[in-house]
Parts: C-alpha cells; structure tokens; sequence
C-alpha cells in the first residue's frame, strides 16, 4: 500500500504538581464538592502555581516527556504545532519558543487557536501536512495554563478549569493506520457565549479593563452546555456513521473533556458501553487544548495496533467536530 496515512506514533504529557481540590475550592469560592461532582464530574485540577512560568513551560515538559519515551533525535521532527488558548504573550509565537527550548531547531512552529478544540483541529492539520508527503514527522503539542485567566471569584468559571500539557507526534504510515476521516465545524454566534472580552484588538487593555476583571474567561454555562451537548454528540454519531461503524467496532471514545455529563451524552448518542469512553476529568478537569493527549497519554496502555479511536471536542467560538482513528501501535 503506498497511500501515506498520518499515524500517531507517541505521545507524551505534563501536569503541575500542585493538586487544587474540591474542597480547597469550598475555602474560596461559594460552592461544595458534591454540587462541583454532580455537574461536572470534576474532583480535581493541576495549577502551575509558577508566577514566572507559562504555556511554554508546561509544552516543553509535555513535549520533553515524548521525545524521552520515544527516544527521538529533536533534529528530526519537521514541524510543531502548538495548540493553545492561553499563548505566552500576543504576536510572540509560544510554538516557536518551545520547538527552540527542546531543541527542534530544524522544525518551523505555529500556534493553533480553536478553543478546547485546538488539539482537535490541530490533528487534522499535522495529518494533512504528513499526508502530503513534505513532512516526516508533525509533533502536535497541546498546552493551556487556564489559571492565568480564570477569575477565582468567580463559582461558574474556576470550578471547572485546570493546567496541563500532552503531545503526540505524527507520522507517515502505510498500513492504512492513522487518521480516518473527519467532521470539523465552527459557529461564530458561540462569539458571546464563551470569551474573554478584553485584551485584544476589539477592546484593548485599559486600567478600566483590568479593574472590571475584563481579562478574565466568562461563560454562559446553560448556553455553552446545550450547544455542547448537542454538536458533540452530533459529530461522534455522523463519523460513526459515514465510516460504517457499529458500537461494537469502536474500541474507545476519546472526548474532551469538560463535563461528565457532556461525555455521557456523546456516549450515548454512539451506544457505547462505559468501558469504552475514556474519562479523566476527575483528576485534571478542563485543561482546554490538553485535555485529548492528556487522555491518551493515560490510556495509552490500553491501545492496540488496529483499534477504531472516535476523539471529539467542542470549545469556544463555537468550535467542535470528531476524528476517526486507527491507532498504528502497541505498547512496548
């Protein structure tokens, strides 16, 4: 077969090491562990408690951590692509910061901005670039310290977001493994339902701004949750479907991961059993852009050469959509 598929062929991940709890949160927030559990299915995150430290730092572990386990020469990777919503510094690349820091110094690098579904798109976009022959090997890296931009006054918003890095690299294969199909889609009237309202070119900063906390993610949580709810499920089920796939050929769904009840939903629209829909939210909550590598990165013992991978996001913007995988390895 000398058809190139994009195949994930490592993967790699980092969380900060300070555990913030339900219960910590009950000390500063109005809000309780069980209300927190019972609508989102969160129980902790990682924070980057760092002042001095951002994306970057949390990227470059995650992407470290691959290159370790996978025993790669940095030379050789061709391109990264960084998946983010919380970049260092405007204008300044943080992709291009970290492919310098890991020593990828024959790589060119980017950012990929697309909410909690950066690391979504950006798998479609590193598959693209193996698929066309030019490149050998894409890292993907998705990184997001969310703690910089949550207002922890705010109940609706810090409750549910974390920091976390994951990263995976893709390769040419020629067994027909790796990327399937996809089903992306975007909607800008998510525009006023889930933002950060100033700090950009629309509403630049002013000490107004900062004092009005302008700066902060806002949400419009029963909005953001029915349109959640609604396209995830809705593009897990057609990429099922338009690959003529039953529940019983899926081996596991991997969802972003935001809310239980969200995951649950898609699951169910599939008809999957439990077993099959990887979850890990208790632990980290929504690390955005590194909620999918996260995922597979602790999961990856349980892959085999072969087995059919649904992943699925939805983020800000709005932005969603589903990927069909065939994953190319096992475990060593």
């Amino acid at each position: 077969m000398n058809t190139i598929t994009a195949a994930i062929t490592a993967v790699g991940a980092y969380v900060p090491d300070f555990v913030l709890s339900n219960k910590v949160l009950e000390t500063m927030v109005e809000t309780n562990d069980e209300w927190i559990t019972t609508r989102t299915g969160i129980k902790e995150r990682r924070i980057l408690k760092d002042a001095d430290k951002g994306t970057s730092f949390l990227a470059i572990k995650a992407a470290q951590d691959l290159i370790q386990k996978a025993n790669i020469d940095p030379l050789e990777i061709d391109m990264i692509i960084m998946a983010t919503a919380t970049a260092d510094m405007p204008v300044a690349s943080t992709g291009v910061y970290v492919a310098t820091e890991i020593g990828a110094t024959n790589a060119f690098a980017y950012d990929l901005q697309a909410a909690c579904s950066s690391f979504l798109y950006g798998m479609s976009t590193a598959a693209a670039y193996i698929q066309s022959g030019r490149y050998k090997k894409v890292l993907l890296i998705g990184a997001d310290k969310m703690s910089s931009i949550v207002d922890y006054t705010d109940r609706a918003t810090c409750i549910i977001f974390g920091d976390g890095a994951g990263a995976v690299l893709f390769e040419p294969n020629y067994e027909g493994l790796g990327l399937q199909d996809e089903y992306l889609r975007s909607d800008g009237v998510g525009r006023d339902f889930l933002k950060i309202t100033a700090g950009g070119s629309l509403v630049p900063t002013t000490i107004e701004t900062v004092q009005n906390r302008q700066h902060n993610i806002i949400q419009d949580g029963k909005t953001v949750f029915k349109y959640a709810v609604t396209n995830m499920a809705d593009a897990s089920e057609l990429i099922v479907k338009r690959n003529n796939l039953t529940n019983e050929d899926v081996n596991w769904l991997v969802p972003h991961q935001a809310n239980k009840r969200i995951i649950d939903a898609t699951a169910s629209r599939m008809n999957l059993e439990d077993s099959k829909v990887l979850m890990n939210i208790e632990k980290y909550g929504n690390t955005t852009s590194a909620t999918l590598p996260l995922v597979l990165n602790d999961f990856e013992h349980l892959f085999k050469k072969g087995d059919n991978i649904i992943f699925a996001a939805f983020g800000g913007g709005f932005t969603w959509g589903s990927i069909y995988l065939k994953w190319a390895y096992d475990k060593k």
